[in-house]
Formats: C-alpha cells, sequence, structure tokens
C-alpha cells in the first residue's frame, strides 16, 4: 500500500526511463515464492551504459527524498543512485539464474536457483569483478528462532519510565510527537500491527505510509513474527497508562528484510533493498532492530575484526544511507551474556547509531552486547531502556519485552520529535545532540558507550545552532497564520501558561506546560478556528507578554 509521491515515482520509472533502468527499478515490486535455495551476491565492475548524467533527480527519488537531500547539502544524483545496468542483469538470467533485488548503492545484484550452479560461469563474464554465495541448504545453527524476544513478568517500573529516563515528556508536552516524520522500521514482520489496539490511531490517519516484504518480494507484511509489531508499538503505540510510544504522530514503512527461519547473509541484501527503497521514498530515520555476526553456515560467519566499521555488507549499506541524510538507527545486539558478547552488524558503522540496552533503574542489562567496535569507536552510541519494555503483539494485552531490540525503537522515536522541532537539522546534528546530551558524555566506555540522553538538553542545543533567537522576550508566528503557530522565545522558558482569546474576550485555550522544553512551542489550537484577531497571552512567572495573530480561512 504505497501512496502519493512513490506511486509518481514508479510511473516515471516504467513510463520514461529508458529500457535499462525498468528491471532494475521495478522488481522488487512483484511477488514471488522463496523456494530456491541458492543464492549469490554479484559484484559488478561499473554500471554499463548507467551514467549520471543520463538521469534527471527526479526520476530516482521523490520529492521528499531529494528535500532531504538538499537539507544536507548532498549532491543529487551521484553515482550510487544510478540503477544497476539491466544489460548486465539480463545476461546472468539468461545463463538461469533468477534475479532476486539488486543494490545501486554496492553496485550489486542477488541472483538465486533452484540447485547449485557453477559461479564460474558468472566469473567469466567480463563485468563481474566478484560472486559470493550467500545462501545455501543443508546447514542451520542452534537459533531456531533468533528474533525471539523475553517477555518480562517481574520488575515493572511504571509504564512510561522509557520516556522519562531520557527526559521527554517535555518534548512531547511541547507539541513534538513527531510529525511529518517519516521512519522506515527494518524488520521481521509486523504481525498484527494492522489490528492491535494501541495502533488505532496509527491506521486511523493512515499513518503506515508503505509496507513491503523483501523476502517473499509482495506488500504482506502483517502475516509473520510479532517482533517489529512489537517495535512499532513501542514508538507509534498509545493506551492511556499502559504504553505511550515515543513517536505517536511519525509516519512510518514497514519493511520486512528479515527471514524468519534461517540465517544467512543474503538478509544482508534485503536490508539494503529495503534501506533504498526508504531512500527513495524520502525516510529521515531508519529504525532497525536486527544486526549480523553468525550463520547457519559457519564459513560465512564475520570475525570480530570484521567489526570495524568498514568490512561488512550492511555496514557499508548503512553507512551509505546515513551518507544520504537518513538518520541509521541500529540495536547494538543482546550478545554479552553469549559467546560473542560484542556489538553487531551494523552497529559498527562510524555513521549508525548504535543502541544498548539499560533497565528501568538506569543500570546496563547483562545482555546488551559491548563495544568498542574493533576500529576502536565508542560503541554503542547511546544506551535507553530495554528491560521491561511495554509493547503490544496481541489483540488483548500489553506486554513486557526485554531487548536492544527495544531500546532502539525508543530512540529513534524521540528523534523523529527532535526532527519535528527542528526541522533544519540533520542526521549528524541529531547524533551529536544525543552524545552531548548524555550522561556519561566526559567518561563513555564499552556498555554504556555516551550514556543515556536527555531530549531536553538535545533540543536546546540543536536550537542553539538553528533558531534564530528574537530580541523580544517572544515571537509569535506565522501571522497570519491558516492555524499552527510557534511561539519562540528569547531563552529556555521553563514553566509557562499560555491562553488564547478571542476579539470578543472569549477564552478558547489554556494550557499549562510545568516542563516546557527548549525554545519554541508548537500550537494548533486555532486550527478549526473561524477566521478572525486572536490574542495570545503568555504566563511566565510573574510577567506576561500578549501577541496579536489573525487568523485566516484554512
Amino acid at each position: 500500500m504505497v501512496k502519493n509521491d512513490f506511486n509518481l515515482i514508479v510511473m516515471k520509472w516504467v513510463t520514461i526511463a529508458i529500457p535499462i533502468m525498468l528491471f532494475s527499478a521495478t522488481s522488487w515490486l512483484y511477488g514471488e515464492g522463496t523456494s530456491y535455495s541458492f543464492f549469490y551476491r554479484i559484484y559488478f565492475i561499473d554500471k554499463g551504459g548507467n551514467q549520471t548524467a543520463n538521469f534527471a533527480p527526479e526520476d530516482l527519488l521523490t520529492s521528499r527524498a531529494l528535500e532531504r537531500r538538499q537539507k544536507s547539502g548532498i549532491l543529487v544524483p551521484d553515482f550510487r543512485d544510478i540503477p544497476v545496468y539491466t544489460g548486465y542483469l539480463n545476461q546472468i538470467s539468461s545463463l538461469g539464474f533468477k534475479l532476486h533485488c539488486t543494490s545501486k548503492w554496492m553496485n550489486t545484484a542477488l541472483f538465486k536457483t533452484y540447485a547449485q550452479a557453477d559461479i564460474n560461469l558468472l566469473l567469466n563474464l567480463p563485468f563481474i569483478s566478484e560472486v559470493k554465495i550467500v545462501k545455501s541448504p543443508g546447514k542451520k545453527n542452534n537459533y531456531n528462532d533468533k528474533l525471539k524476544f523475553e517477555i518480562s513478568q517481574t520488575d515493572l517500573p511504571p509504564f512510561d519510565r522509557p520516556i522519562t529516563m531520557v527526559n521527554g515528556y517535555p518534548i512531547h508536552n511541547s507539541g513534538y510527537y513527531g510529525k511529518n516524520v517519516l521512519i522506515a522500521i527494518l524488520d521481521e514482520g509486523f504481525f498484527l500491527a494492522d489490528k492491535i489496539s494501541s495502533l488505532n490511531s496509527l491506521r486511523n490517519r493512515n499513518g503506515i505510509t508503505a509496507t513491503y516484504d523483501f523476502i517473499k518480494k509482495n506488500e504482506s507484511v502483517y502475516n509473520i513474527s510479532t517482533h517489529g509489531t512489537a517495535v512499532l508499538s513501542v514508538m507509534a503505540g498509545k493506551i492511556p497508562g499502559m504504553i505511550e510510544g515515543t513517536a505517536p504522530e511519525a509516519d512510518y514503512l514497514l519493511l520486512n528484510t528479515e527471514e524468519k527461519e534461517s540465517e544467512f547473509p543474503c538478509e544482508e541484501d534485503f536490508w539494503a533493498a529495503g534501506a533504498e527503497f526508504a531512500d527513495s521514498l524520502g525516510v529521515d530515520i531508519i529504525s532497525s532492530s536486527l544486526g549480523y555476526y553468525n550463520f547457519d553456515d559457519p564459513d560465512l560467519n564475520y570475525k570480530f575484526s570484521d567489526l570495524d566499521g568498514n568490512t561488512s555488507f550492511v555496514t557499508r549499506v548503512a553507512d551509505i544511507a546515513a551518507s544520504k541524510g537518513i538518520l541509521v538507527i541500529n540495536s547494538a545486539g543482546n550478545e554479552r551474556n553469549k559467546d560473542w558478547e560484542r556489538i553487531i552488524c551494523p552497529a559498527d558503522g562510524d555513521s549508525v547509531v548504535a543502541v544498548g540496552a539499560v533497565d528501568g533503574y538506569n543500570l546496563i542489562s547483562g545482555f546488551s552486547s559491548a563495544g568498542p567496535s574493533a576500529d576502536g569507536q565508542i560503541k554503542p552510541d547511546n544506551v535507553t531502556m530495554g528491560v521491561s519494555v511495554p509493547a503490544q503483539i496481541s489483540v488483548d494485552s500489553i506486554i513486557r519485552v526485554n531487548g536492544t531490540s527495544f531500546s532502539c525503537p525508543i530512540l529513534s522515536g524521540m528523534a523523529a520529535c527532535l526532527i519535528q522541532a527542528v526541522p533544519q537539522a540533520t542526521n549528524s546534528d541529531i547524533i551529536d545532540a544525543f552524545h552531548l546530551s548524555a550522561d556519561r558524555y566526559d567518561s563513555p566506555d564499552s556498555l554504556y558507550g555516551y550514556g543515556i540522553p536527555d531530549m531536553v538538553s538535545a533540543l536546546i542545543h540543536l536550537q542553539n545552532i538553528y533558531i534564530k533567537v528574537p530580541t523580544e522576550e517572544s515571537v509569535a508566528g506565522p501571522n497570519p497564520t491558516s492555524g499552527n503557530i510557534e511561539i519562540t522565545f528569547r531563552e529556555p522558558t521553563g514553566s509557562i501558561t499560555v491562553e488564547i482569546i478571542s476579539m470578543s474576550g472569549k477564552l478558547i485555550f489554556r494550557k499549562e506546560y510545568p516542563d516546557f522544553a527548549g525554545r519554541t512551542l508548537l500550537i494548533n489550537a486555532l486550527q478549526n478556528k473561524r477566521q478572525g484577531i486572536y490574542f495570545i497571552r503568555i504566563i511566565k512567572n510573574s510577567s506576561v507578554s500578549v501577541h496579536k495573530i489573525i487568523k485566516l480561512i484554512n
């Protein structure tokens, strides 16, 4: 269920782009089975006849994606934006290989066969530099359900502890819930996310912008695994007194990039396809509660030395996504109480925010993967609550869940709120704000990283960069307005009360903000009011200021 701008860009791909582009751009649109046994990642030496000059930016990306690139000063298009050359894909297909997906960023293609093929057929082609078998049958590790998460029955901190821990309520109370921010969740599946009650508001406002399963190659993501459902509920769920999502007003792409029954490096290719799809639609954030190091075929396993931010396929993809202006947030992993102990890919990416897990008392969990990365980066970057986190995976109950799978979306959701509050902020600005505001910034370590971030401090840091500080105590605008009003203060203001009064003297809005955050306040109380003149009265301690606002017809 892909809407609006995306429909337009697919039409452009099909009707305007030259034929070499067609197969690559649309190969994931059509569903097919998954009974193929062997998967091959093929690396190309170049992009054949596809050159940057052949493509207009709007042929490759939606307007939203272009706006995100422009905000960060990123060239569009660059070589990585250009599709894999279809002429190469067709030659490989003629040898009996079936295309599954491509990665334009990595200039690779994932092909598959029912029976094992002679890869020399591929290596003899002059445009192929390397071939890797990334899935084969007959080998199985001991992880029967690799994304199975623990359900906690004891030690139940307050339901909203994930938000209070990061000082997130002042952000919400200031009007920032992630509205107009687009988050892509890369996960294993979203069973019952189309039915559970905590997501009623999200569904009613059509906040799920698109869905896609990159394994089965169709739009159905609601029929397998509750892992992604739990992750989504942590960000978007809301039931008063039971669950409070960190970004309930954000929009979401639900993307299945993970196979439930096996673990092979081809999932890194699915992750890449999902990330590129998300980029093309203009996502602001990729939230990924996935990771890789150990596979069903031990010969394919990563070594810790590979976690250097530059080696694993998925880490390189994640860093490229960040280079496109996307904020990439990934679970650090749940390996510290296992043999591996360390973070997992792509958490080692130098532009990826790796999130560890603490309990409700701010103590590191026994499972939260340890850093640093193999090249000595401070990892995890930050920690948030990942023990006894409220989530919903069934229609009739709220549960508590454990794992860095859930500390990750807590931070992703709060990041969306910061982006709404300071839309000029880039992904690197948000990462800096997370680090600088955290409680261990002066003494980071291999378990907590920079520690638990403080969202109010992060917001003020970003506003100090991007918000023009007024000379008056406060200003309100736009004026005239069609409904939304943003009040900007000269100084971070603390506790305030805001009232809106009509020309006749009638009080039509009053709200106290006992823990108001930052320099700006968003108010939408005039959205459904009639045209006219209104007065905004701001009461701060013993002082009162008044702004006259002209309300226009919506």
